[in-house]
Order: C-alpha cells, then structure tokens, then sequence
C-alpha cells in the first residue's frame, strides 16, 4: 500500500479491505475495543492517540504508524473533529444489525408506498432490540446508536 492510497482513506476503509472487523483489529492488536470503535466512527482522531496505541494498530494492519497519520480527514468538521457526513455512524456494523437494518429499510418501502406492512412493528422492535444489545455490548457507540434510532426507526431525540 503506498502513502497516496492511504491518505485517501480512513481506518475503518483500511479494516475493510485487510477483511478485519473492529473486534478483531482490538483482539489482534491490544487495543481496547472502545478506543478501536472510537477511530472507526470518527468519535476520535488517530492523531490524539498515543504513539503506543498508534504503534500496536500500524503493527496489526502491516503498515508503518507515518501512513496511519495521514489518514484523511478533509471532510472532518474542525470543531468538533467528526466527519461531516454522518454515514460513518454505519460503518463497521456487527452483521445482525445489518441484517436487521435491510428488514427495516425493506419495512419502511412497503410502508412508505402508502401500503400496510403487517410485519412492520416486529422487524421495528427487532431493529430497536439489536440496536440496543450493540449500545450495550459495546459493538457501537451511544452516537452510532442514537443515530440508527434516527435513521432506520425514525424516532427524534
């Protein structure tokens, strides 16, 4: 991988394509599983990380900590330090909330079409559960959650 494609990408792109999820990049590498799924999601900047933890993730994805560093941020918000665009929220999902989540989209069309879907509040409270177990078993973050809830069940804060 040279520096040019890493700067174009961000870590959860670099997961993808070495076939990791983030669970497996903590267990591989050390790093507690928050920290992990905090880069993902673009809660955290891997620039505020310390060198350490920079190193043992370099390490696991086989590439040098100066190519994690350069990992693109141009569509990140300065203040906040988050992206711009919110779809990072739905990267790196465990696959049952996927799965879930495609029930739901398929729901809402059927819905959405003006037709009545007798199914729609088992796969919305299946939905809700699975967001839920992930919030709690630490698979997502309370933002990842809170912004599926918005997203797919269309519930406002």
């Amino acid at each position: 991988m040279n520096l040019k494609e890493v700067y174009q990408m961000d870590l959860q792109t670099l997961l993808d394509e070495q076939n990791l999820s983030m669970y497996r990049l903590s267990k591989i590498s050390g790093v507690p599983k928050t920290t992990v799924i905090d880069i993902c999601s673009g809660k955290s900047d891997i620039r505020n990380c310390t060198a350490y933890t920079v190193y043992k993730i370099a390490k696991t994805l086989n590439c040098s900590m100066e190519d994690l560093m350069l990992i693109d941020t141009s569509d990140f918000n300065r203040e906040s330090g988050l992206p711009k665009n919110r779809d990072y929220l739905e990267r790196g999902l465990p696959p049952y909330l996927r799965k879930s989540i495609e029930a739901m989209k398929q729901s809402w069309e059927i819905e959405d079409a003006g037709k009545k879907d007798m199914h729609w509040d088992i796969v919305w409270c299946d939905l809700n559960a699975d967001i839920n177990s992930a919030e709690t078993e630490q698979d997502i973050t309370h933002n990842q959650a809170r912004y599926l809830r918005e997203k797919y069940l269309r519930m406002e804060e």
